[in-house]
């Protein structure tokens, strides 16, 4: 071969390999957990386009019981899913093996979540803890895993009542669990006794959770899920009956309040619900979704030095209900589901303001409660 032509094809081989890596990097699969009293079939797969935001049916589960929350192992091979149930069908929570190749869930087995309406789950880096968080018993419970994915039974359970005050009749409703990034603590705020729970996380025991610490929401508040910043030294509440968002700095399982916004608009009077909390792959912004009134995402930047919030605006999600939201990977979407009407709505990100402009694709399904995307590569 010519040296010169040999010369001029490396560099259009490496370009067209990186614009292959590059398209494939930016397709998903996108996992939905439903209610399914009124037909829907349980957890649907899409998949999903971060370049141009299209989306496409899969596959979805013949018959699952209230998938409210689901969520995958970290080595993308196992699904697992709240079957958020109570009083004669205590709840259980199920396994799934995945099929990457053809987006396909095949049934692995399911087991009593240790209460009635299990709402949340987090999984160990090492697949070997599932931890869940029971709404209406107001208990956390923790799962061992085998190594095939499927479940075993509860191996240790706390009942939130015993951290009441004395001549407190409130009512506990754990709402999340959720790892800290280097998995020493496992967070879980407690809607109903305004509290996060702060617990160290042994991996070798078989009972890991032995109580840190606890930091204290507004009465009546309702703290319901936090996230943490990439940069892991900032962390952000949303409050669901308050309707506020309190950021936090982070320093090995202690966190210091530095900052509380509302994130409804001065002057609003009607009723409050919020859902959901994230922050920008990049850092730079912070969304959270109210139900309630609103049905709005309001939107914060985030100052780099000190993690405080700043209000950059709202955006009407276009339905009723924004349960669950999330952004792709690459930043390029937000995709809201909605309870209430039935629909996943998609805005494009503008990376550089933070903030939504709706496209026209947008998915169908019966009650759409959890949002999921995993990398199809």
């Amino acid at each position: 071969m010519n040296k010169k032509i040999a010369a001029l094809k490396i560099p259009l081989i490496f370009s067209s390999l990186f614009l292959f890596m590059s398209c494939s990097s930016q397709k998903y699969y996108l996992l939905i957990g439903t209610y399914t009293k009124t037909g829907s079939k349980g957890i649907y797969v899409y998949s999903f386009n971060a370049k141009d935001g299209t989306v496409k049916w899969i596959s979805n589960t013949d018959s699952c019981t209230n998938p409210s929350f689901v969520i995958m192992s970290k080595d993308q091979k196992y699904l697992y899913a709240v079957n958020e149930t109570n009083g004669p069908d205590p709840g259980r929570v199920s396994a799934y093996s995945f099929d990457k190749k053809n987006g396909r869930l095949h049934f692995l087995n399911t087991t009593l979540s240790g209460g009635d309406d299990p709402c949340h789950l987090a999984i160990s880096d090492d697949n070997k803890w599932l931890t869940v968080a029971n709404y209406s018993s107001g208990t956390s419970t923790v799962f061992p895993l085998n190594d095939d994915g499927s479940i075993k039974p509860y191996s240790q359970i706390i009942y939130d009542s015993i951290y009441r005050k004395p001549g407190d009749n409130a009512t506990p409703h754990v709402h999340e669990t959720i790892f800290s990034p280097d998995e020493k603590f496992l967070f879980t705020p407690d809607l109903g006794l305004d509290k996060v729970m702060i617990y160290k996380f042994d991996h070798e025991s078989q009972q890991p959770l032995v109580l840190s610490s606890s930091v204290e929401s507004p009465k009546g508040s309702g703290p319901r899920h936090i996230t943490f910043h990439p940069n892991k030294k900032f962390v952000y509440l949303m409050h669901e009956m308050g309707g506020i968002v309190t950021a936090y700095h982070y320093d090995d399982g202690k966190l210091e309040q530095v900052q509380e916004l509302p994130t409804f608009p001065e002057g609003f009077e009607g009723k409050k619900d919020g859902a959901e909390v994230c922050v920008s792959p990049d850092g730079k912004f912070l969304y959270v979704s109210n139900r309630g009134d609103l049905n709005s995402i309001t939107i914060f930047s985030i100052d780099p030095s000190d993690g405080k919030l700043t209000l950059k605006g709202y955006q009407s999600t276009l339905g009723k209900g924004p349960r669950s939201f999330i952004i792709d990977p690459d930043g390029n979407f937000l995709l809201v589901a909605h309870q209430y009407t039935n629909d996943v709505i998609i805005f494009k990100r503008d990376k550089n303001s933070g903030l939504l402009t709706r496209i026209n694709n947008e998915i169908q399904v019966p009650i759409p409660v959890c949002l999921q995307l995993i990398p199809k590569e």
